[in-house]
């Protein structure tokens, strides 16, 4: 697959199941997000791979997050919340690690991190594999960040889901006209 033709069929996946990529294209997916855009060359990003048992138990922190963020949550919502850390064979939590002595703003070197993140998403995609880009309230929390080894300073930026595509969804995505977003400045 050509570069535009990967960038012009980028998608999210809805489904993914096994097989998950296996330690050759991990790698393969850490030397490409490392090769993302990095202002003063801090190489800010961090990535933390959960796969197998692990996903268990990072599923028991989105259910805590969740129960700290809602203590209301029905027994029925924190299982869902938990569920969710077995969408894909594998999760890569991205974040961006600040560096306390760097003048680069830590705005510059999330953007970073952000950028790795969509690096390993499109070499995931070049592999075979495909993957889905997620936040939402762990994304944010302290205990979770704390819990995957970062900082309160340090920002994830992504938890990224990857896997294979059940067989016959491989459609891309439609996309608003590009065009609606441009114009031209002229001073």
């Amino acid at each position: 697959m050509d570069a535009i033709d990967l960038l012009l069929r980028r998608r999210s996946a809805k489904t993914l199941a096994e097989p998950g990529p296996d330690d050759g294209a991990l790698e393969l997916l850490l030397q490409s997000a490392a090769r993302a855009p990095d202002h003063g060359r801090l190489r800010p990003w961090r990535f933390i791979i959960i796969r197998a048992a692990a996903r268990a138990r990072f599923g028991d922190l989105l259910a805590a997050q969740l129960r700290r963020a809602r203590p209301a949550s029905s027994p029925e919502a924190l299982e869902r919340e938990r569920l969710k850390a077995f969408r894909a064979p594998m999760i890569i939590a991205v974040a961006a690690v600040k560096d306390p002595h760097s003048t680069v703003p830590m705005a510059e070197q999330m953007l970073s991190a952000g950028a790795a993140a969509e690096n390993i998403l499109l070499a995931a995609r070049a592999l075979g594999f495909n993957g889905m880009w997620k936040t939402g309230g762990a994304a944010y929390d302290e205990e979770v960040k704390r819990a995957l080894g970062l900082e309160p300073a340090d920002a994830l930026v992504a938890f990224l889901y990857l896997g294979t595509e059940p067989a016959g969804t491989d459609e891309p995505a439609l996309r608003q006209d590009w065009r609606e977003r441009v114009s031209n400045w002229s001073g």
